[in-house]
């Protein structure tokens, strides 16, 4: 049955590596045509005030994301961990443990959001010029969770068992989906800035029941049988133990953003719209940083259940490389022809927009390599089945963000909301660092050995 996915146990790391990456940096890509649409439709046919208020609300559609991903993810990690020592009746019985934790999150959260979304726009100092349009936006989002959950769920499952196309495939389907609706619901429509999140929303429902039919026709080893229905309690546990930490660790990120959006608002409509623009452009080149991690945490629980030090040890020195070297890459093409991507979103004061769009760019380029281990070492030490560590780093994040972000916004300065992002990720990278050399200094040893069974 393993052979019908793909075992990480076995082959060289490095290309194993790259061949589950590259699919997943594509679809994560793709993942953020949905809020790209969004952003360049709305920008160029609504207006700056529309894209504003769209982008006034980016960290919290990060806050709401990042939690179902990180959430789904960790209740996963138990399923690639019995898929990598083989024993499928445990690892089926994982997939209903981590469904039936999902739903009941997932509506706790729709719920959680609807009620205090108005506060926490006002918190945000959201300037009143685009309130309206943000808060409608929001709230689709929010009533749509269940559709995130569905497919991030699923894709999460399909790639603990080493399978990271299929869900590339419907990602695809599913941003065309989003920006032809884009069209229809702002262009032929006019409903403006609540139609980009309705098409959002249904494009984000289709791709997971896509996932679903696939499992039933194609996944064999997923079919569930009456006595999968029946999960002990030590397997709730254990997913609530991963899952809940990986999903607060994302959000204590989104806080820290948060703060900094707080700060960035009170400089004006424009420079939000400026910002939201240049997010928009670093979050393409940065999502092969996410499909690494997630790369990572599979790679490093399969090789977890397997038992295998020297493979962990080996996957870890391989992805580090490919991350430096793209960051290399990555950062000179947006320290130099990036800010010509501002044209996709704006359609007037363009060169006003640019200049600061400029200074953004600039000020994360230098700190790509950072970004990388972040990623890298945050989700492959949460692959290997720590919880609590990870999120220890999503606080060093939160204090670097939030620091640089409160005393930028004393000072008025956009420059320094800028580098809250690179003060959060050179604090984490240094503690993640630290705690991996300790895990495999030191806990490995006592667990396994030098190697385990290597």
């Amino acid at each position: 049955m393993k052979s019908m996915q793909n075992d990480m146990t076995v082959g060289n790391p490095m290309k194993i590596i790259l061949s589950f990456t590259l699919p997943i940096f594509i679809g994560n890509v793709f993942q953020q045509f949905y809020n790209m649409a969004d952003a360049v439709i709305v920008g160029k046919f609504v207006g700056n005030k529309a894209l504003a208020a769209v982008g006034s609300t980016g960290t919290i559609m990060f806050l709401i994301y990042g939690f179902v991903v990180g959430m789904t993810a960790g209740f996963t990690v138990l399923t690639a961990q019995k898929f990598g020592a083989g024993d499928m009746k445990s690892m089926r019985k994982t997939v209903v443990g981590a469904g039936v934790l999902s739903f009941i999150v997932g509506a706790l959260l729709t719920v959680l959001f609807m009620v205090f979304m108005k506060p926490l726009l006002t918190l945000m100092n959201t300037p009143s010029d685009i309130f309206a349009d943000a808060y409608a936006y929001i709230m689709i989002v929010s009533g749509g969770i269940l559709a995130q959950m569905l497919y991030n769920l699923l894709s999460s499952i399909l790639r603990a068992l080493g399978n990271s196309k299929l869900p590339l495939y419907f990602l695809i389907i599913s941003a065309l989906l989003n920006i032809v609706l884009d069209l229809v619901f702002i262009m032929g429509f006019h409903m403006g800035a609540k139609g980009a999140a309705v098409a959002t929303v249904i494009a984000q429902g289709t791709s997971g029941v896509l996932c679903l039919f696939y499992i039933i026709a194609k996944v064999p080893v997923l079919h569930l049988k009456r006595e999968d229905f029946y999960v002990e309690s030590d397997i709730y546990k254990t997913q609530l133990r991963i899952g809940i930490p990986m999903a607060l660790q994302y959000s204590i990120t989104a806080i820290g953003t948060m703060m900094v959006q707080s700060s960035l608002n009170i400089l004006g409509s424009t420079l939000v719209a400026a910002y939201t623009a240049a997010g928009k452009i670093e979050q393409v080149v940065t999502q092969a940083y996410v499909a690494m991690g997630t790369t990572m945490a599979t790679y490093g629980a399969q090789n977890m259940g397997a038992g295998s030090v020297k493979r962990i040890r080996e996957g870890f020195r391989a992805c580090t490389i490919i991350g430096a070297v793209y960051s290399v890459a990555a950062a000179a093409f947006i320290m130099t022809v990036g800010k010509y991507m501002t044209y996709l979103f704006v359609s007037e004061d363009v060169n006003v927009i640019m200049s600061s769009v400029e200074v953004y760019l600039k000020c994360i380029g230098v700190f790509f390599i950072p970004l990388a281990i972040v990623n890298i070492y945050r989700n492959g030490i949460q692959g290997l089945g720590y919880g609590l560590l990870p999120m220890l780093a999503g606080v060093a994040e939160l204090i670097g963000r939030g620091v640089v972000a409160v005393i930028a916004g004393e000072m008025r300065s956009y420059t320094g909301v800028c580098l809250a992002g690179p003060a959060a990720w050179s604090l984490a990278a240094a503690l993640l660092i630290v705690m991996y050399f300790f895990i495999m200094n030191v806990h490995m040893k006592k667990m396994f050995g030098t190697n385990g069974k290597d």
